[in-house]
C-alpha cells in the first residue's frame, strides 16, 4: 500500500484539486511534520511533472492543472510551514518586463517554483525596472527572474538589471531570465547569472542560483 505522501504526489500529477488538499489535511492529521509533507508529496508530485513535461509526455495545460493542485494543497500546508519555522528553498520575485504582456511562460515557471518549494512573488505583466526595485527593497528575494517574449522587450532586461545596479541591489540577487528569443548569450551579454530555455530548466537553475539543489 502507497504512504500519504506516496498518494499526494500522484494527486498533484494527476491535477487532482480535491484530492490533493484533502490529503495534506489527512496527513497532517496522522502527524506528520508539514516539511516531510512539502517535500515528499508537493515538491515529488511537482519534481515528476517536470521530468514528464521536459520528456514530452506532458503538455503546458496538464502542467498548468498540476500546479493548481500543487497550489491548493499548499494553501492548506502553508500555515504550518510558517508556524513550524521551515526555511522553503529560497524566495523568487518574477515578473514579465516592461512593454511585454505576455504571461504563460512566465506563470508555468512561478508555480513550477513554487511547486519546488520556492515562495514566489508574482509581479504580473508589463513591469518596469523601478518596479523590480522596489519588489526587490521590499521581499529580500534570493532571485529576481524575467521574462521576455518579444525581441522589443528583451532590452528591458539589461536595463532592469542596470537599475538594480544603480540602486546598490545587485549583489544581493541572482538574476535569471528567459523567453522565447532571449537565449544564454544575451543572458551573459546583460550581466544576468543564468537563463532557463523552458520551465523545468528555469527551476533547475533557481535551485542551483538559491543553493538549494
Amino acid at each position: 500500500m502507497s504512504t500519504i505522501t506516496e498518494r499526494l504526489a500522484i494527486a498533484v500529477l494527476e491535477g487532482d484539486c480535491d484530492r490533493t488538499p484533502q490529503l495534506v489535511q489527512e496527513a497532517l492529521s496522522l502527524g506528520l511534520a508539514a516539511k516531510e509533507i512539502l517535500d515528499n508529496g508537493l515538491v515529488a508530485g511537482m519534481n515528476e511533472v517536470g521530468d514528464r513535461f521536459k520528456c514530452g509526455e506532458m503538455f503546458v495545460p496538464e502542467v498548468l492543472t498540476s500546479a493548481d493542485a500543487m497550489q491548493a494543497g499548499l494553501q492548506v500546508l502553508r500555515p504550518k510551514l510558517i508556524a513550524s519555522g521551515t526555511r522553503l528553498a529560497g524566495k523568487i520575485v518574477i515578473a514579465t518586463v516592461k512593454g511585454d504582456l505576455h504571461d504563460v511562460g512566465k506563470n508555468l515557471v512561478a508555480m513550477m517554483c513554487e511547486g519546488a518549494g520556492f515562495e514566489v512573488i508574482d509581479l504580473g505583466c508589463d513591469v518596469d525596472p523601478a518596479e523590480f526595485v522596489k519588489a526587490v527593497k521590499e521581499h529580500r528575494p534570493d532571485i529576481v527572474g524575467m521574462s521576455a517574449l518579444l525581441t522589443t522587450t528583451m532590452r528591458a532586461m539589461g536595463m532592469t538589471i542596470q537599475a538594480l545596479q544603480e540602486a546598490g541591489l545587485r549583489d544581493t540577487v541572482k538574476v535569471m531570465v528567459g523567453g522565447a528569443p532571449v537565449d544564454a548569450a544575451f543572458a551573459q551579454r546583460i550581466g544576468a547569472d543564468g537563463y532557463g530555455s523552458n520551465a523545468p530548466n528555469a527551476v533547475e537553475l533557481a535551485k542551483k542560483l538559491a543553493g538549494a539543489g
